[in-house]
Protein backbone atom coordinates (compact mmCIF):
# COMPACT_ATOMS: atom_id res chain seq x y z
CA UNK A 1 0.00 0.00 0.00
CA UNK A 2 1.50 3.51 -1.24
CA UNK A 3 0.34 4.66 2.18
CA UNK A 4 0.81 3.26 5.50
CA UNK A 5 0.54 4.09 8.95
CA UNK A 6 1.69 2.06 11.88
CA UNK A 7 1.20 2.12 15.11
CA UNK A 8 0.81 5.86 15.55
CA UNK A 9 -0.40 7.41 18.69
CA UNK A 10 -0.11 11.62 20.05
CA UNK A 11 -1.47 13.22 23.05
CA UNK A 12 -1.63 16.52 24.18
CA UNK A 13 -0.44 16.90 27.68
CA UNK A 14 -2.70 14.25 29.44
CA UNK A 15 -5.47 13.81 26.45
CA UNK A 16 -4.80 10.61 23.81
CA UNK A 17 -5.83 12.54 20.76
CA UNK A 18 -4.10 9.17 18.72
CA UNK A 19 -4.07 5.62 20.38
CA UNK A 20 -1.91 3.09 18.50
CA UNK A 21 -3.72 4.09 14.87
CA UNK A 22 -2.65 0.98 12.20
CA UNK A 23 -4.45 2.40 8.72
CA UNK A 24 -3.50 1.66 5.13
CA UNK A 25 -4.74 3.89 1.92
CA UNK A 26 -4.29 2.31 -1.92
CA UNK A 27 -2.67 4.47 -4.62
CA UNK A 28 -5.61 6.63 -6.24
CA UNK A 29 -8.19 5.56 -3.18
CA UNK A 30 -10.16 7.75 -1.44
CA UNK A 31 -10.19 7.28 2.30
CA UNK A 32 -12.78 9.53 4.40
CA UNK A 33 -11.62 9.33 8.02
CA UNK A 34 -15.28 10.17 9.94
CA UNK A 35 -15.90 10.73 13.31
CA UNK A 36 -17.36 13.12 16.14
CA UNK A 37 -15.23 16.04 17.05
CA UNK A 38 -12.45 15.02 19.43
CA UNK A 39 -12.12 11.33 17.92
CA UNK A 40 -8.60 12.48 16.57
CA UNK A 41 -9.32 12.71 12.78
CA UNK A 42 -8.03 16.16 12.41
CA UNK A 43 -4.89 15.38 14.38
CA UNK A 44 -4.38 12.40 12.23
CA UNK A 45 -4.32 14.52 8.61
CA UNK A 46 -2.17 17.28 10.51
CA UNK A 47 0.54 14.55 11.14
CA UNK A 48 0.62 13.48 7.66
CA UNK A 49 1.00 17.23 6.49
CA UNK A 50 3.82 17.85 9.18
CA UNK A 51 2.02 20.06 10.83
CA UNK A 52 2.14 17.93 14.09
CA UNK A 53 4.86 15.10 15.37
CA UNK A 54 3.51 12.02 16.69
CA UNK A 55 4.62 10.26 20.15
CA UNK A 56 5.01 7.19 18.80
CA UNK A 57 4.85 5.16 15.04
CA UNK A 58 5.46 5.53 11.60
CA UNK A 59 3.98 6.87 8.43
CA UNK A 60 5.39 5.82 4.85
CA UNK A 61 4.50 6.83 1.86
CA UNK A 62 5.65 4.74 -1.12
CA UNK A 63 7.78 3.17 0.83
CA UNK A 64 9.25 6.67 2.10
CA UNK A 65 9.54 7.79 5.39
CA UNK A 66 7.20 10.31 5.92
CA UNK A 67 7.62 11.30 9.45
CA UNK A 68 11.73 12.54 8.24
CA UNK A 69 10.82 14.52 5.16
CA UNK A 70 10.31 18.31 5.93
CA UNK A 71 7.02 19.68 5.03
CA UNK A 72 7.91 21.05 1.53
CA UNK A 73 9.13 17.94 0.39
CA UNK A 74 6.60 15.59 1.60
CA UNK A 75 4.72 16.44 -2.24
CA UNK A 76 1.30 16.91 -0.17
CA UNK A 77 -1.94 19.22 -0.92
CA UNK A 78 -4.03 20.58 1.88
CA UNK A 79 -7.43 22.13 1.95
CA UNK A 80 -8.76 23.86 4.76
CA UNK A 81 -12.30 24.10 6.42
CA UNK A 82 -11.99 28.34 5.76
CA UNK A 83 -10.70 28.22 2.50
CA UNK A 84 -6.97 30.30 3.66
CA UNK A 85 -6.74 32.02 0.28
CA UNK A 86 -4.43 35.40 -0.20
CA UNK A 87 -6.88 38.21 -0.17
CA UNK A 88 -4.49 40.29 -1.85
CA UNK A 89 -4.16 37.83 -4.71
CA UNK A 90 -6.24 37.16 -7.85
CA UNK A 91 -7.74 33.82 -8.26
CA UNK A 92 -4.88 32.79 -11.00
CA UNK A 93 -2.32 34.16 -8.31
CA UNK A 94 -3.49 32.26 -5.83
CA UNK A 95 -2.98 29.25 -7.68
CA UNK A 96 0.08 29.91 -9.12
CA UNK A 97 1.31 30.48 -5.72
CA UNK A 98 3.06 27.03 -5.04
CA UNK A 99 4.34 26.84 -8.11
CA UNK A 100 5.63 30.25 -8.28
CA UNK A 101 7.43 29.54 -4.77
CA UNK A 102 9.41 27.02 -5.42
CA UNK A 103 13.07 26.93 -5.28
CA UNK A 104 14.54 28.18 -8.98
CA UNK A 105 15.76 24.38 -9.73
CA UNK A 106 12.35 22.78 -9.81
CA UNK A 107 10.50 25.88 -10.76
CA UNK A 108 8.54 25.68 -13.87
CA UNK A 109 9.13 28.69 -16.46
CA UNK A 110 5.85 31.26 -16.81
CA UNK A 111 4.34 29.51 -19.50
CA UNK A 112 4.20 26.29 -17.74
CA UNK A 113 2.56 27.61 -14.75
CA UNK A 114 -0.20 29.98 -17.20
CA UNK A 115 -0.83 26.50 -18.72
CA UNK A 116 -1.41 24.76 -15.46
CA UNK A 117 -3.70 27.59 -14.39
CA UNK A 118 -5.73 27.76 -17.28
CA UNK A 119 -5.81 23.64 -16.85
CA UNK A 120 -6.88 24.20 -13.28
CA UNK A 121 -9.48 27.08 -14.02
CA UNK A 122 -10.95 24.28 -16.33
CA UNK A 123 -11.25 21.66 -14.30
CA UNK A 124 -13.06 23.66 -11.12
CA UNK A 125 -15.27 24.73 -13.24
CA UNK A 126 -13.55 28.29 -12.89
CA UNK A 127 -13.51 29.72 -16.38
CA UNK A 128 -13.63 33.77 -16.67
CA UNK A 129 -12.99 34.29 -12.69
CA UNK A 130 -9.50 33.91 -12.75
CA UNK A 131 -8.71 37.21 -12.17
CA UNK A 132 -11.39 38.28 -9.70
CA UNK A 133 -10.21 38.09 -5.93
CA UNK A 134 -11.58 35.81 -3.15
CA UNK A 135 -13.96 38.59 -1.89
CA UNK A 136 -15.84 38.37 -5.25
CA UNK A 137 -16.51 34.92 -5.48
CA UNK A 138 -19.07 32.69 -3.74
CA UNK A 139 -18.16 30.01 -0.59
CA UNK A 140 -18.18 27.21 -3.14
CA UNK A 141 -16.19 29.02 -5.63
CA UNK A 142 -13.57 30.02 -3.29
CA UNK A 143 -13.46 26.46 -1.83
CA UNK A 144 -12.60 25.38 -5.62
CA UNK A 145 -9.87 27.93 -5.80
CA UNK A 146 -8.37 26.40 -2.89
CA UNK A 147 -8.83 22.78 -4.05
CA UNK A 148 -6.81 23.80 -7.39
CA UNK A 149 -4.20 25.61 -5.27
CA UNK A 150 -3.55 22.25 -4.04
CA UNK A 151 -3.56 20.01 -6.86
CA UNK A 152 -1.05 22.85 -9.17
CA UNK A 153 1.77 22.00 -7.43
CA UNK A 154 0.57 18.03 -8.74
CA UNK A 155 0.81 16.41 -4.84
CA UNK A 156 1.30 12.93 -4.33
CA UNK A 157 -1.58 12.97 -1.84
CA UNK A 158 -4.19 15.24 -1.16
CA UNK A 159 -5.65 16.04 2.25
CA UNK A 160 -8.76 17.55 2.88
CA UNK A 161 -9.56 19.20 6.49
CA UNK A 162 -14.05 19.40 6.58
CA UNK A 163 -13.63 21.06 3.16
CA UNK A 164 -17.00 21.58 3.12
CA UNK A 165 -17.55 22.68 6.79
CA UNK A 166 -18.45 26.34 6.13
CA UNK A 167 -21.01 25.92 3.33
CA UNK A 168 -24.88 25.49 3.41
CA UNK A 169 -26.04 22.19 2.60
CA UNK A 170 -27.11 22.84 -0.64
CA UNK A 171 -23.56 23.71 -1.81
CA UNK A 172 -22.30 21.05 0.08
CA UNK A 173 -24.64 18.79 -1.81
CA UNK A 174 -23.02 19.82 -5.13
CA UNK A 175 -19.81 20.07 -4.46
CA UNK A 176 -19.78 16.31 -3.00
CA UNK A 177 -20.64 15.13 -6.53
CA UNK A 178 -17.80 17.48 -7.92
CA UNK A 179 -15.16 16.57 -5.88
CA UNK A 180 -15.34 13.29 -6.48
CA UNK A 181 -15.10 14.07 -10.34
CA UNK A 182 -12.14 15.70 -9.81
CA UNK A 183 -10.76 12.90 -7.70
CA UNK A 184 -11.22 10.27 -10.04
CA UNK A 185 -9.67 12.80 -12.99
CA UNK A 186 -6.47 13.85 -10.90
CA UNK A 187 -5.87 10.55 -9.63
CA UNK A 188 -4.29 11.19 -6.15
CA UNK A 189 -4.32 9.51 -3.27
CA UNK A 190 -6.80 11.35 -0.98
CA UNK A 191 -7.36 11.63 2.97
CA UNK A 192 -10.99 13.42 3.78
CA UNK A 193 -11.86 14.16 7.10
CA UNK A 194 -15.18 15.16 7.89
CA UNK A 195 -17.65 14.61 10.69
CA UNK A 196 -20.61 14.16 8.19
CA UNK A 197 -21.64 10.47 8.18
CA UNK A 198 -23.57 11.10 4.66
CA UNK A 199 -20.28 13.16 2.72
CA UNK A 200 -18.30 9.90 3.79
CA UNK A 201 -20.63 7.23 2.46
CA UNK A 202 -21.48 9.26 -0.49
CA UNK A 203 -18.01 9.97 -1.66
CA UNK A 204 -15.29 7.80 -0.16
CA UNK A 205 -13.90 4.15 -1.87
CA UNK A 206 -12.92 3.61 1.87
CA UNK A 207 -14.06 4.81 5.60
CA UNK A 208 -12.29 4.52 8.86
CA UNK A 209 -14.60 5.41 11.69
CA UNK A 210 -12.44 6.94 15.11
CA UNK A 211 -14.16 7.47 18.32
CA UNK A 212 -11.65 9.04 21.10
CA UNK A 213 -8.45 8.54 19.30
CA UNK A 214 -9.17 4.92 18.56
CA UNK A 215 -9.84 3.35 14.94
CA UNK A 216 -13.09 1.11 15.37
CA UNK A 217 -13.86 -0.11 12.08
CA UNK A 218 -12.27 0.63 8.29
CA UNK A 219 -14.32 -0.90 5.19
CA UNK A 220 -16.20 -0.13 2.39
CA UNK A 221 -18.97 3.01 3.14
CA UNK A 222 -21.71 0.24 2.29
CA UNK A 223 -20.16 -2.48 4.12
CA UNK A 224 -19.65 -0.12 7.53
CA UNK A 225 -22.94 0.84 7.15
CA UNK A 226 -24.37 -2.18 6.71
CA UNK A 227 -22.27 -4.73 8.87
CA UNK A 228 -21.48 -1.82 12.21
CA UNK A 229 -18.79 -3.42 14.45
CA UNK A 230 -20.27 -1.49 17.69
CA UNK A 231 -23.29 0.50 18.81
CA UNK A 232 -21.33 3.46 18.46
CA UNK A 233 -20.81 2.88 14.11
CA UNK A 234 -24.70 1.59 14.41
CA UNK A 235 -25.50 5.03 15.81
CA UNK A 236 -22.64 7.43 14.25
CA UNK A 237 -23.53 6.44 10.23
CA UNK A 238 -27.06 7.50 9.66
CA UNK A 239 -30.24 7.75 11.42
CA UNK A 240 -30.79 4.79 13.94
CA UNK A 241 -33.41 3.82 16.67
CA UNK A 242 -32.29 2.33 19.78
CA UNK A 243 -34.81 0.23 22.51
CA UNK A 244 -33.64 -1.60 25.52
CA UNK A 245 -34.14 -4.85 25.43
CA UNK A 246 -32.94 -8.53 26.93
CA UNK A 247 -32.31 -11.94 25.27
CA UNK A 248 -32.80 -15.05 27.57
CA UNK A 249 -32.95 -18.61 26.54
CA UNK A 250 -33.05 -18.23 22.76
CA UNK A 251 -36.06 -14.85 23.09
CA UNK A 252 -35.77 -11.44 22.67
CA UNK A 253 -37.95 -9.10 25.14
CA UNK A 254 -38.14 -5.50 23.69
CA UNK A 255 -41.14 -3.76 26.13
CA UNK A 256 -44.55 -5.91 25.20
CA UNK A 257 -42.87 -7.68 22.51
CA UNK A 258 -41.47 -10.95 22.40
CA UNK A 259 -39.14 -13.03 19.60
CA UNK A 260 -36.95 -15.55 18.94
CA UNK A 261 -33.17 -13.97 19.13
CA UNK A 262 -31.08 -14.52 16.60
CA UNK A 263 -28.25 -17.10 16.82
CA UNK A 264 -25.83 -14.78 17.60
CA UNK A 265 -27.48 -12.40 19.98
CA UNK A 266 -25.88 -11.90 23.00
CA UNK A 267 -27.01 -13.57 26.05
CA UNK A 268 -28.70 -10.86 28.71
CA UNK A 269 -29.07 -6.90 28.32
CA UNK A 270 -29.37 -5.86 25.12
CA UNK A 271 -30.05 -2.80 22.70
CA UNK A 272 -31.81 -3.15 19.73
CA UNK A 273 -30.38 -1.03 16.70
CA UNK A 274 -32.44 0.16 13.36
CA UNK A 275 -32.90 2.13 11.08
CA UNK A 276 -36.41 4.47 11.19
CA UNK A 277 -37.99 3.55 8.05
CA UNK A 278 -36.96 -0.41 8.73
CA UNK A 279 -40.23 -0.98 10.29
CA UNK A 280 -43.36 -2.33 10.19
CA UNK A 281 -46.82 -1.32 11.57
CA UNK A 282 -49.84 -2.63 12.61
CA UNK A 283 -52.87 -1.73 14.96
CA UNK A 284 -52.98 -1.47 18.61
CA UNK A 285 -54.27 -4.96 18.65
CA UNK A 286 -51.84 -6.31 15.85
CA UNK A 287 -48.44 -7.56 16.48
CA UNK A 288 -44.98 -5.75 17.35
CA UNK A 289 -43.57 -3.36 20.05
CA UNK A 290 -46.55 -1.09 21.52
CA UNK A 291 -45.81 2.63 21.46
CA UNK A 292 -47.45 5.72 22.31
CA UNK A 293 -47.80 8.49 19.21
CA UNK A 294 -46.68 12.02 20.70
CA UNK A 295 -46.18 13.43 17.04
CA UNK A 296 -47.12 12.44 13.22
CA UNK A 297 -46.35 14.78 9.98
CA UNK A 298 -47.59 13.62 6.65
CA UNK A 299 -46.26 14.27 3.55
CA UNK A 300 -47.16 13.06 0.61
CA UNK A 301 -46.74 8.87 0.99
CA UNK A 302 -44.26 9.53 3.23
CA UNK A 303 -44.66 9.22 7.20
CA UNK A 304 -42.64 10.38 10.20
CA UNK A 305 -43.95 9.25 13.76
CA UNK A 306 -42.46 10.46 17.02
CA UNK A 307 -43.41 7.68 19.33
CA UNK A 308 -42.82 6.65 22.81
CA UNK A 309 -42.46 2.80 24.21
CA UNK A 310 -42.35 2.92 28.04
CA UNK A 311 -39.70 6.18 28.79
CA UNK A 312 -38.11 6.02 25.56
CA UNK A 313 -38.78 8.36 22.31
CA UNK A 314 -37.72 7.33 19.11
CA UNK A 315 -39.21 8.53 15.84
CA UNK A 316 -40.29 6.06 13.09
CA UNK A 317 -40.64 6.66 9.62
CA UNK A 318 -42.98 4.86 6.95
CA UNK A 319 -44.44 4.68 3.13
CA UNK A 320 -48.25 4.85 2.85
CA UNK A 321 -48.55 1.62 5.18
CA UNK A 322 -49.20 3.39 8.77
CA UNK A 323 -52.64 2.52 9.93
CA UNK A 324 -54.58 6.01 9.90
CA UNK A 325 -55.54 5.59 13.08
CA UNK A 326 -52.11 5.54 14.46
CA UNK A 327 -51.28 9.24 13.03
CA UNK A 328 -53.21 10.62 15.62
CA UNK A 329 -51.28 12.20 18.92
CA UNK A 330 -51.92 10.35 21.63
CA UNK A 331 -52.86 7.00 19.77
CA UNK A 332 -51.32 3.63 20.21
CA UNK A 333 -49.75 1.66 17.07
CA UNK A 334 -47.64 -1.77 17.08
CA UNK A 335 -44.59 -1.66 14.92
CA UNK A 336 -41.89 -4.65 14.39
CA UNK A 337 -38.12 -3.67 13.05
CA UNK A 338 -37.78 -5.79 10.38
CA UNK A 339 -34.19 -5.59 10.10
CA UNK A 340 -31.88 -4.86 13.38
CA UNK A 341 -28.75 -5.62 15.14
CA UNK A 342 -28.28 -6.24 18.91
CA UNK A 343 -25.52 -4.98 20.90
CA UNK A 344 -24.40 -6.37 24.51
CA UNK A 345 -26.52 -3.20 26.12
CA UNK A 346 -23.43 -0.81 28.33
CA UNK A 347 -25.36 -0.62 31.40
Amino acid sequence: MPLEIKSLSKAFSRYPALSDITLTAAEGEFLALLGPSGSGKTTLLRILAGLEQPDAGEVRFRGEDLLAAPVRRRGVGMVFQHYALFRHMTVEQNIAFGLQVRPRASRPGRAAIAARVAELLDLMQLDGLGKRYPSQLSGGQRQRVALARALAIEPRMLLLDEPFGALDAQVRRELRRWLRQVHDRAGVTTVFVTHDQEEALDLADRVAVLRAGELVQVGAPNDVYENPASAFVFDFLGEACRLEGVVRDGRLTVADWTTTAPADAPEGPVDLFFRPNEVAFAPADGVGVGANVLAAAVRGASVKIECKVGEQVIELQGLGQVPPQALTRGARLRFTPTRYRLFAAAR
